[in-house]
């Protein structure tokens, strides 16, 4: 077998001479061959332990190849719970924003709806609709008396609505569970419902012509145009007699030609006594907590806070624990003689129907008249006595400014002539302002005060 290794050089000197021995030349030929195979071992350790630290160079890579990933996942988290946490609160801050710009555009609506400019508007239309109403009601009557209960209805369905909207808004409610909504309701059920039922008929014209139509003098109902809440209740408590008096259309009224006494008064006192049960129980026992401490109001303590009438003032004078049975029996025997005149005479007389209807509107007439002239009379009458005290006030100043001299004194008296001319002479109607609403105000100029020019040319004369 050949030896794959090179043959070693001799170690010849010049000229072939040999300068080692033959043993020192195997000596350095057998070193060299070792320290050969040595250096062969060292490769093999050196490739073995590069790979291995090659390898492990690897696993340290992926290892912190995948910590880096990790690590900028966490970062990456952190960010979007940072930047969810923001968007949360720049979130928040906007519904916060956006509440209180609604707040405040509904306190300037209701601000806006509450001033001067939109009441006068609203009270001008309640004025217009009113007169409007109480014309065609008059037509109606004389040409088309088949066209009341339908205007009866239409208004009905505008007006109670409204009445039941602003009477929750001011925790009024309670009070439309009185019989008069009660009856307008059944009137209702009855012109298109049950227009057969000769019973309902019965029930609903006596408790019309009774209850409701005599409440217009028990409750003051005032016909006051611009007061769209006075219309609503002067509506409720006249135009359901109104109605029942022309109404002949129907096939109930027909079948009734003439009223049984005992029995009317059954029929509508049965209808009475259900309303009065109900009410007992819904509003007298149930709710009883609210309307003791004052939360909710009801006829019964209205008329006890107010003191007002001859009802009012009975009420103070029962004990608190019989007064409402007490209360509940008087409505009983009141809602019965009150319905005895359209038993025995206005269900067979036209004539007295007519008159008993003018006679329920006169009534509230002249108390609209009592509202116009005696609220509007004390609202002027202050304003006056405001303005008589701000020209007094004015006049005051002015003196007290100025020197008391003879013409201040003259000055002074004819502005206090002034003042009590303005508040006692109405004997000329020219002096009244129609936008103030009282007499315009005369010019008052003080003598005391005299001009700038005036007090130049005395100065040139006395030079």
């Amino acid at each position: 077998m050949l030896d794959s290794r090179p043959s070693t050089p001799p170690l010849n000197g010049i000229g072939g001479k040999k300068y080692f021995s033959d043993r020192l030349e195997r000596f350095r030929r057998d070193d060299m061959a070792d320290w050969s195979g040595a250096f062969t071992l060292l490769d093999t350790m050196e490739t073995f332990f590069d790979s291995h630290v090659d390898l492990l160079q690897r696993k340290l890579q992926r290892h912190s190849d995948r910590l880096k990933m990790k690590a900028e996942e966490a970062l990456k988290m952190r960010d979007l719970s940072a930047a969810g946490d923001q968007l949360a609160e720049n979130f928040e801050r906007e519904v916060k924003s956006f509440k209180l710009k609604v707040s405040s555009r509904m306190t300037k609506l209701a601000v806006s709806w509450q001033s001067a400019k939109v009441v006068r508007t609203r009270e001008k239309i309640s004025f217009f609709f009113g007169v409007m109403s109480l014309l065609s009601s008059a037509l109606m009557f004389g040409l088309a008396p088949e066209w009341v209960h339908i205007a009866y209805t239409v208004q009905g369905l505008y007006l109670l609505p409204l009445r039941a909207f602003i009477y929750k808004k001011r925790a009024w409610h309670y009070f439309l569970f009185d019989l008069c909504y009660y009856v307008t309701i059944l009137n209702f059920l009855f012109i298109w419902a049950f227009p057969a039922s000769p019973a309902l008929w019965i029930s609903c014209y006596l408790l019309s012509h009774g209850s409701l139509a005599s409440a217009v003098i028990t409750w003051r109902n005032s016909l006051v145009f611009h007061d769209q809440d006075k219309v609503t209740s002067l509506f409720i408590h006249i135009y359901a007699p109104f109605s029942f008096t022309v109404i002949q259309t129907l096939p109930a009224v027909r079948e009734v030609p003439h009223l049984n006494v005992l029995h009317s008064l059954a029929l509508s006192g049965g209808i009475y006594l259900i309303w009065q049960l109900l009410y007992w129980k819904f509003v007298l026992v149930d709710r009883r907590e609210k309307i003791e401490s004052g939360q909710r109001t009801t006829s019964m303590s209205w008329m006890l806070n107010s003191k007002r009438g001859p009802i009012g003032q009975a009420l103070c004078r029962i004990p608190p624990n019989t007064r409402i049975p007490a209360f509940m029996f008087g409505q009983l025997i009141y809602s019965v003689v009150t319905e005895l005149p359209a038993v025995f005479l206005l269900y067979d007389s036209p004539f007295w129907s007519g008159a008993f209807l003018v006679f329920i509107f006169a009534v509230s007439v002249w108390n609209g008249g009592g509202f116009y002239i005696e609220v509007f009379g004390r609202k002027f009458e202050r304003e006056l006595e405001a303005l008589r005290k701000e020209l007094a006030d004015s006049a005051q100043s002015r003196s007290g400014r100025s020197s008391p001299t003879d013409d201040s004194s003259l000055s002074r008296l004819a502005s206090e002539d002034n003042i009590y001319s303005l508040g006692h002479d109405n004997s000329d109607s020219s002096d009244f302002s129609p936008t103030l609403g009282y007499p315009s105000l005369p010019h008052i100029e003080s003598a005391s005060e005299p001009s700038l020019e005036k007090l130049q040319m005395k100065a040139k004369k006395q030079q």
